[in-house]
């Protein structure tokens, strides 16, 4: 039989410890930064956010993660251009929910960005998930049928 979320066999992954656990998959209910911070957390996340279709928050974080780690400064402008064309401009495609304080701050810096421009944005991102999608992601059956399989 294979996973249903993994795509492994179940008996290979009972066996193989480098696949989710059951007790990695309960770590998660403790705080969404626990979840973040496990191997497979963000990607199960990431997973159940797109069957809501609501992944553009979690996609954010992580483009502002990968956007931290330039070192390059005209590397660094084209990616906060692309970030605020996708995420930040109003009626972007995958625009993510913030203030207007915090999303004119971003379009006056966004000639000359810094390692940490997108950094207001991201913790108001990481609010509204622990708010709002991280409940529905431990209440929701995605989660609940994840532990059923683990528990097998």
């Amino acid at each position: 039989m294979v996973c249903w979320i993994c795509k492994h066999s179940c008996a290979s992954s009972k066996k193989n410890k480098s696949h989710l656990t059951l007790e990695e998959a309960l770590q998660w209910s403790e705080s969404l930064q626990k979840l973040m911070s496990t191997k497979y957390g963000p990607a199960i996340y990431t997973a159940y956010l797109k069957t809501e279709y609501s992944d553009e928050n979690i996609e954010f974080w992580f483009a502002c993660e990968s956007y931290k780690k330039i070192t390059s400064r005209w590397r660094r402008t084209l990616k906060a251009k692309k970030l605020f064309k996708t995420y930040i401009k109003p009626s972007s495609p995958r625009e993510i929910n913030i203030d207007n304080p915090t999303r004119e701050a971003l379009e006056r810096e966004i000639h000359q960005p810094t390692p940490n421009s997108f950094d207001e944005a991201q913790i108001i991102v990481l609010r509204h998930m622990e708010r709002d999608s991280y409940p529905r992601f431990m209440a929701s059956s995605f989660y609940q049928k994840l532990l059923s399989h683990l528990s097998d």
